[in-house]
């Protein structure tokens, strides 16, 4: 209702005003239509009572006829025997067309139902007659009451307001009335000039009939015009008036008793019957006159109410005319405008923003003048103006703005690039500490710090996906996908509480391993960020029929479904990382890698608790068995057992030897993951230009047994010689070292340790990890500070994702 009484759009309010202005006019022609619809009615009412009333004087008529012929009959001239019963059927076939025209719904229809009730006898009067057992006076008296009921019915008066039909209309019933005493004079004198006298009382019903008769015929004067009364005074003028007024003097001049001569009463029959039709013509006339002067009104009436319902009409459409003229002068250049608006918010500022984030040198060109509508107004123009104006200075604000977001996301990849440069120096260094650190604390230690580096590097490189750069830590070869998962929890904090619950194991395309290892690195440390730290963070794979599902697991607080839905919007790539808070940019990494990779993650709530982060590997990212091609390794030659360094140069460098060696793990409690194994192995060399590619560190486990006089530490571990640089590993080729890195040591034959001794070592290295994970902080680039995990506290989910 309100969006009715207060439209919204300009069309809207003129069509208001429309509808207020149509009701004013509709509601003024309705009031005129209706009085010339009721002038219409009224004229028509009065046409069909007209024609009701002379189609009722036409029953008078022959009604009186049959009187006075009936009353000869009684007076006893059989002559009349034959023109009574012709009378008779003449009666009954005008009496059948009143009652047909009586049961419409003419004006007066009921009142003549009602009249016509008194004919109800009619056949039993006739017979009485025919009979002779009825006296003249009841023949008299029962006809004269149907003629003067008949009679008295005013039909037309009621509806006529027009001064010319109701005189015509009294008029006409004046000279009914006259008629009808004619009539019944004509009747009543028969029947005396049948007998020859005047019986009692009988010369005064005489006189009082001629008395009615002369006043019927002075009213007539005084409402006839002039051309009716000339035919009346013609019709009192004729042979058949002047010899009726001789037999009616005869009948004056006999008094109550024997007529002084006698008349004869066919003769007078005759004569009177004469007079009594030239009246009735002259009632025709007048009744003639009345109804074309009802139908003439009746036709100006229609006429009239045409002209107005067209008028109605013209003013109607003209109205909606101007009304949509005016609409069309003013929604359409508003729409066209509202078009520009749309298209320089959607289409021109956009491209424009992307091709400066395109663009190298060149500044993009200027998007085009906002178009003036055609017919627009003043007004109208006015706003395109500002409009142009508006896009030009968006255009502006939006070249800045994109000048500095380009300017910041290069300055951010240089920034990624230089800190990760620095930490694979730092890597380098740290491998170059591990070689040369004796000591099993110091060693654990070394390695604790090569852990905190490795994740720091992760962080460079998220940098890097953030601003759209590839990852420069590429592979040719495929590689496992469990080293893939093991070199990702590499990269993250509480290691220990990572579990593989069951993986089936398939082989990655080799360009994809590191980012896929950087994306699982992201979901584990956040489920191990907020779970308790008493619980496992667990890790599924298995075939899926289009490839490969790797689930994550995590059993902590869980996210409401807000939240859920915000970091699966955000997995999906469909938010920028620049509008959110720099805590929160893990799933932004997630996000830009999956999107890059082909790959779909989503989070779900656990069955139990926590949340589940669910990778989907397309099929292309998954390398066939055959192009897969393990080295071998034969029984003769040493092997190499690596101690569980996690800051290696590249996780890379894992991944590949993993592939190329056994892996040789100690046993771990319940509950705790084993350490990722790094193998030594061949990495490709950096330029010369670029900074010194680090080295693995590693220790060699084994020890030759066949040289009992090698120099041994105060732990009882063989000392290690340092390699020339161009010294070849027994395993395959070593890359190129860089010049402050002393050659590793000749590798000799296993040396084979009993399970005590094996048991004693990891004891050792594990106390000594345990007690430098005491001191240890990690940097977190969506969650908060790395002590939150010997913290107690429980975080919400929006925290840690």
């Amino acid at each position: 209702m309100a969006g009715i009484l207060r439209p919204r759009t300009i069309g809207g309010q003129l069509s208001r005003i429309l509808a207020f202005a149509l009701i004013l006019v509709l509601a003024l022609l309705t009031v005129t239509a209706f009085g010339a619809y009721a002038e219409y009615r009224e004229s028509d009412d009065t046409t069909r009572a007209v024609s009701l009333a002379l189609r009722v004087q036409d029953l008078t008529d022959q009604i009186q006829r049959e009187l006075g012929l009936s009353n000869g009959l009684l007076g006893g001239d059989e002559r009349l025997q034959q023109p009574l019963a012709e009378q008779r059927r003449s009666v009954d076939r005008t009496l059948d067309a009143v009652k047909g025209v009586a049961n419409s719904d003419a004006p007066g229809a009921d009142q003549v139902r009602a009249a016509l009730g008194q004919l109800n006898l009619l056949g039993n009067t006739r017979t009485q007659i025919d009979t002779r057992r009825i006296s003249r006076p009841v023949v008299i008296q029962f006809y004269n009451d149907a003629v003067g009921t008949l009679n008295q019915l005013t039909l037309g008066l009621d509806q006529a307001n027009d001064p010319e039909i109701q005189r015509g209309l009294q008029a006409f019933y004046a000279l009914g009335a006259a008629k009808e005493q004619f009539d019944k004079e004509r009747g009543f004198l028969n029947g005396v000039f049948v007998v020859g006298h005047f019986s009692g009382g009988e010369y005064g019903q005489f006189m009082e009939i001629r008395a009615t008769k002369q006043a019927a015929l002075q009213s007539f004067s005084r409402y006839a015009t002039k051309s009716r009364q000339a035919d009346l005074d013609e019709a009192m003028l004729g042979d058949n008036a002047a010899e009726a007024e001789q037999a009616e003097a005869v009948a004056l001049a006999s008094g109550d008793g024997p007529l002084v001569r006698p008349v004869d009463p066919m003769n007078w029959w005759n004569r009177m019957t004469g007079v009594i039709d030239a009246q009735r013509a002259v009632q025709k006339k007048v009744g003639n006159d009345v109804q074309a002067r009802a139908d003439d009104l009746r036709a100006a009436a229609t006429t009239k109410l045409i002209i107005f319902l067209v008028g109605a009409a013209i003013a109607v459409i003209a109205m909606i005319a101007l009304v949509l003229a005016s609409v069309r002068a003013l929604v359409r250049p508003l729409a066209e405008l509202a078009g520009e608006a749309d298209d320089v918010a959607s289409r021109r500022l956009p491209r424009v923003i992307d091709e400066w984030a395109h663009a190298v040198d060149s500044r993009p060109e200027a998007p085009a003048p906002v178009r003036m509508p055609k017919g627009s107004s003043t007004e109208i123009a006015a706003v395109a103006g500002a409009l142009d104006r508006v896009q030009a200075t968006a255009f502006e604000l939006a070249s800045q703005q994109a000048l500095v977001r380009r300017n910041t996301t290069e300055s951010m990849a240089n920034l990624a690039r230089r800190n990760q440069n620095l930490v694979r120096r730092q890597l380098g260094l740290i491998s170059e500490f591990e070689r040369k650190e004796l000591d099993p604390q110091g060693l654990a230690n070394l390695f604790e710090l090569d852990h905190l580096a490795t994740r720091m590097r992760r962080n460079a490189e998220s940098l890097l996906v953030l601003v759209g750069e590839n990852s420069p830590r590429r592979l040719a070869r495929p590689v496992a996908l469990t080293n893939v998962i093991r070199a990702g929890m590499s990269e993250v904090d509480d290691y220990r509480r990572v579990v593989l619950r069951r993986v089936d194991d398939v082989m990655i395309v080799g360009g994809v391993a590191s980012e896929l290892s950087h994306m699982l690195a992201e979901l584990i440390e956040n489920g191990l960020a907020f779970s308790p730290p008493d619980l496992e963070v667990e890790i599924y794979g298995r075939r899926a029929a289009h490839g490969y599902l790797l689930a994550v697991v995590d059993h902590g607080v869980g996210m409401p479904p807000d939240q859920l839905a915000q970091s699966n919007a955000k997995l999906r790539g469909e938010q920028d990382f620049i509008v959110a808070p720099s805590r929160y940019l893990g799933h932004y990494v997630v996000g830009r890698l999956a999107k890059r990779l082909g790959i779909d993650v989503e989070l779900n709530t656990s069955p139990v608790s926590g949340i589940v982060a669910r990778m989907t590997l397309p099929s292309e990212l998954l390398a066939a068995e055959q192009d897969h091609q393990p080295a071998t390794v034969e029984a003769k030659a040493p092997v190499t057992v690596i101690e569980p360094a996690w800051g290696a140069d590249s996780v890379t460098h894992r991944m590949v030897e993993a592939e190329a060696r056994p892996e040789i793990t100690a046993p771990t409690a319940r509950g705790e993951a084993s350490p990722p194994v790094r193998m030594t192995g061949p990495e490709p060399s950096a330029p010369r230009s670029a900074a010194p590619e680090p080295v693995t560190g590693s220790w060699n486990a084994p020890r030759p047994a066949a040289d009992p006089g090698a120099a041994t530490t105060r732990n009882g571990l063989i000392r290690r010689n340092k390699r020339s640089r161009g010294a070849e590993s027994t395993s395959g080729p070593q890359l190129p070292r860089p010049e402050t890195a002393a050659p590793p040591p000749e590798r000799g034959p296993a040396t084979q340790r009993s399970p005590q001794e094996t048991a004693s070592m990891l004891a050792s290295f594990r106390a000594g990890h345990e007690r430098g994970t005491g001191h240890e902080r990690g940097f977190g680039h969506d969650h908060g500070p790395d002590d939150a995990r010997s913290t107690p506290t429980i975080l919400t989910a929006e925290e840690n994702w």
